[in-house]
């Protein structure tokens, strides 16, 4: 896998990522809606680490200068 993701782009999901982790972990989101947010979370935060997203390399993005 090609990195597609650029520095802000993956920390900007590492932040968005923790943010819906906790919001569930918190009670301030429960629920069916609560566990949504964690999956997404997740998945956001696998993206960021690796530094790719499978819907970038869909739809031809890259945020990645160079």
């Amino acid at each position: 896998m090609k990195r597609n993701m650029s520095n802000i782009d993956r920390l900007i999901r590492a932040i968005v990522a923790v943010l819906l982790v906790y919001l569930y972990i918190g009670g301030i989101v429960t629920g069916a809606f609560g566990i949504i947010l964690v999956v997404l979370g997740v998945i956001l935060l696998i993206t960021s680490v690796i530094g790719f997203c499978p819907l970038y390399k869909l739809f031809k993005i890259s945020t990645l200068k160079g």
